[in-house]
């Protein structure tokens, strides 16, 4: 077992331009701009349409709140093994750029400032969800799961599943079929998502004992699950075109995407190295983004 070495507890001077770098980096902002992206998704099928500005103004402050702060975090909890791992060990609790109490306290404070306001706006399911994908990425995932299961991202996947859920229930009806649908795609993309990273950094998450599949099982089954995944995921995809207010304007430009998905995963069958596991990471980056934003553009025209 690897021994991490202290972490670095000095807060060194910086200027105004690195300060925004750091936070973007502690809270994650692809990630959450990725969340804020999926509610979004859930918002417009939740409505059937556009939803109202209020609407989409409380889903866009609380669920950033919630995303930043469960991001952050997710970080304090594993900085020491951030420390061992090459891909993540420039990150701010492991610089020491900020001080850990600090982000203890302000992302927790987030977290329930995100639920306060959303309690205050009369939207109680929106409470619920915003919680639960919080619990989940904190509490079941990064705490539970993620050190001692291979199931981490499968379970954790559903994190994603709440941010959609979220975004349905600030319009007012998370429980419509397309909602769930995309709920659902979410949660079976994750796995492929994150299995194809720790696929081409099977050695750092090796090194920090995290029980990735890729390091538990032999490439070739853990390909064989991210192919199963990625098949779910793509008719779950496909599905959704099935909503009212989806049509031919979200079906053409999700099928072509469904396709390449589908055939970049494929070839992870016969080349399983770092370099095809990444483009497998960053098509599933690109596929997901191509699915909601079909789903917006379909709501509104």
């Amino acid at each position: 077992m690897t021994t991490a070495t202290p972490i670095v507890t000095s807060i060194p001077r910086r200027t105004a331009r690195n300060w925004i770098t750091t936070l973007l980096v502690l809270f994650k902002a692809r990630v959450v701009m990725l969340l804020l992206f999926a509610a979004l998704g859930g918002a417009m099928l939740g409505s059937a349409g556009i939803p109202t500005l209020g609407d989409l103004g409380l889903l866009m402050l609380t669920g950033g709140l919630s995303a930043s702060g469960a991001s952050a975090l997710n970080q304090y909890i594993e900085r020491h093994k951030d420390h061992v791992m090459k891909r993540t060990r420039r990150r701010p609790l492991v610089e020491g750029t900020v001080h850990p109490r600090v982000v203890l306290v302000a992302a927790t404070a987030m977290i329930v400032a995100a639920s306060g306001i959303a309690w205050l706006a009369g939207n109680p399911a929106l409470v619920i969800w915003l919680a639960a994908g919080a619990f989940i990425y904190v509490g079941v995932y990064t705490i539970w799961l993620k050190p001692r299961s291979v199931l981490n991202v499968v379970i954790g996947g559903a994190a994603g599943s709440a941010a959609v859920l979220s975004g349905g229930a600030a319009t007012g009806d998370w429980a419509d079929p397309g909602v769930i649908l995309l709920s659902l795609l979410l949660f079976t993309w994750s796995p492929t998502h994150f299995w194809s990273l720790a696929l081409a950094y099977r050695t750092d998450y090796a090194r920090a004992n995290v029980p990735m599949l890729p390091v538990i099982a032999s490439p070739r089954r853990a390909v064989f699950w991210m192919l199963l995944h990625a098949a779910a995921t793509a008719l779950f995809g496909l599905l959704i075109a099935l909503d009212p207010a989806m049509g031919w304007g979200y079906l053409l430009p999700v099928g072509v995407a469904t396709l390449w998905l589908l055939r970049e995963s494929a070839r992870l069958i016969t080349d399983y190295s770092g370099a095809r596991a990444l483009t497998v990471f960053k098509v599933s980056n690109v596929y997901l983004s191509i699915v909601l934003l079909a789903i917006c553009l379909a709501a509104v025209l």
